[in-house]
C-alpha cells in the first residue's frame, strides 16, 4: 500500500516520536465527538513515514513491536527501513523474472516484513535507520524513481541476456539511498546478526496470517489478493465480513493487535477530525432537521453537513454485497497500512476502533491516532494482519489454521 496522495501525509516536517496514545478513557476533539476507549493494548510510539509509500513496513512493524510486548519482551524500537530494503531487493529480481509485466515501486503489504523477518531477520532502527541523505525523515521520491529507471534500463537494455551483475547494481543503489546493511551490530551490550537478534526476538513470522473478505473467491479458503501492492502474491484467507469483525473484536479483547490495510481516500476519512466514517445520505434525520427539510437538500448541501464532522451523524449500515460493489467498481483501492490497538464508543454508543497512524503528531487531535467506525471497517477494510491464536477458534478450524 502506498497511495502518495494518502499514504504519506503531504510535506510537512513532522516530529517522528512521540509518548503514544494517552490512556485517558475519554477524549473528545474539536469536531464535537467524545470517545470512551473500552480496550487499548500497548503500542510504541508514534513514528512518521513522512514522505514514503512504507506504511506496509511502518504498520506492520509496530505490530511486532507490540507483540513483543505482548510476549513480555522488552520495548523495541525495530527498523522499518530494513525492511524496506530488503523487500524492495527481492522486488527488483521478480519484476526482471516478470519481463517487467509485475507491479515495482515503494509499496507493499504487511506480509513483507513477515516475509522480510523469515528471510533475513530483523534489526533494531539504531543499527538500521536508512537516513543517508541527511533528511530527518523518509523522503524517498528520487530513489523510487532512479530503481524503477533502474529495472527498466535492465530490462530495455539486456540484449535478451541479463549481465551476472545487474542486481549488485540494483543493490548498490540501495546502498546509497538507504545506506549498507551491517553484517554485525551492536545492541545493549550484545553482537548481533539480523537472524540472530531474530531469534532473540523468539517471534515466529508462521504465526501470523492475512483475512479478507470479498465474494468473487469462495469463503474458508485462501487467494491471492488482486491489488498492485501485493506484489510478493501472498495469499489471505476469505471469511464473512460479520466473521472478519468478529477476528477483530476477539483479537483485541484478548490482547493481540491487528495491522490493518484500508481505503482512505474517501471523504469519510477526516485525519484532522480524527475519524473515519461512513455517513448514511438516506438518513430521514439529520442536524436537527425535519425529514421534509432534509429530503429536498441536493446531495452537495448534504454533504457538507455530512462531511463537517462536527457530530457524530447516522452511519450506512454495510453489507457483504456493498463492500464487493465498492471493490468490484474500484471505489476501495489499495492505499493505507495502519496499526489497530484497540476498542472505542462515541457519545452515541457506535462502535469504533482506535488506528494508530504512521504520519507523525502534526494534525492529529488524538496525537497520532484516530477513529475508525464499525461502518467504515465493514465497508473500506481490504485486510488484516493478526497472530493465528487471536482467531476465534470456530473460525480458525473453519479455515483449517492450526
Amino acid at each position: 500500500m502506498r497511495k502518495i496522495s494518502t499514504c504519506i501525509l503531504l510535506t510537512l516536517f513532522l516530529t517522528s516520536f512521540s509518548a503514544g496514545f494517552a490512556q485517558d478513557k475519554e477524549k473528545k476533539a474539536d469536531s464535537g465527538y467524545v470517545f470512551t476507549v473500552l480496550k487499548q493494548l500497548p503500542a510504541t510510539a508514534i513514528k512518521n513515514q513522512y514522505r514514503s509509500g512504507t506504511c506496509w513496513s511502518y504498520s506492520a512493524i509496530s505490530f511486532l513491536e507490540s507483540e513483543l510486548l505482548r510476549t513480555g519482551k522488552d520495548t523495541f524500537d525495530l527498523s522499518e527501513m530494513f525492511c524496506v530494503r530488503n523487500a524492495y531487493s527481492d522486488k527488483a529480481s521478480l519484476y526482471i523474472r516478470f519481463n517487467g509485466k509485475h507491479n515495482f515501486g515503494g509499496g507493499g503489504a504487511a506480509h513483507d516484513v513477515t516475509s522480510v523477518l523469515r528471510k533475513y531477520g530483523m534489526m533494531p532502527d539504531a543499527a538500521y535507520t536508512g537516513m543517508t541523505i541527511g533528511e530527518p525523515n523518509p523522503v524517498h521520491g528520487e530513489m523510487d524513481a532512479v530503481l524503477e529507471a533502474d529495472v527498466e534500463a535492465v530490462l530495455k537494455n539486456s540484449n535478451k541476456k541479463l549481465t551476472p551483475v545487474w542486481h549488485q547494481g540494483f543493490d548498490g543503489l540501495l546502498d546509497a539511498y538507504l545506506g549498507k546493511v551491517p553484517e554485525k551490530f551492536t545492541y545493549k551490550g550484545k553482537d548481533y546478526t539480523a537472524k540472530s537478534f531474530s531469534d532473540m526476538m523468539g517471534l515466529n513470522p508462521d504465526d501470523y496470517v492475512e483475512l479478507s473478505s470479498y465474494t468473487h473467491h469462495p469463503f474458508y479458503a485462501p487467494f491471492i489478493l488482486e491489488v498492485p501492492d501485493n506484489w510478493e502474491m501472498g495469499q489471505v484467507y476469505n471469511i464473512p465480513v460479520d466473521e472478519l469483525i468478529q477476528v477483530i473484536d476477539n483479537s483485541i479483547n484478548q490482547g493481540y493487535t491487528v495491522v490493518w490495510g484500508a481505503d482512505v481516500s474517501e471523504k469519510g476519512f477526516a485525519w484532522k477530525s480524527g475519524v473515519a466514517v461512513v455517513p448514511d445520505k438516506n438518513a430521514t434525520e439529520i442536524a436537527g432537521m425535519e425529514s421534509g427539510k432534509w429530503s429536498k437538500m441536493s446531495d452537495a448541501d448534504k454533504d457538507k453537513l455530512l462531511y463537517k464532522f462536527d457530530k457524530p451523524n447516522p452511519e450506512k449500515k454495510v453489507t457483504q454485497e456493498m463492500r464487493q460493489v465498492e471493490f468490484d467498481n474500484y471505489q476501495t483501492t489499495d492505499d493505507h497500512g495502519m496499526h489497530l490497538t484497540g476498542i472505542a464508543k462515541d457519545q452515541n454508543g457506535t462502535r469504533y476502533y482506535l488506528i494508530k497512524n504512521s504520519w507523525g503528531l502534526d494534525g492529529s487531535p488524538y496525537k497520532g491516532y484516530f477513529y475508525a467506525s464499525e461502518s467504515y471497517m465493514r465497508l473500506k477494510t481490504m485486510d488484516i494482519m493478526v497472530h493465528k491464536n487471536a482467531i476465534p477458534k470456530e473460525i480458525r478450524k473453519k479455515l483449517g489454521i492450526n
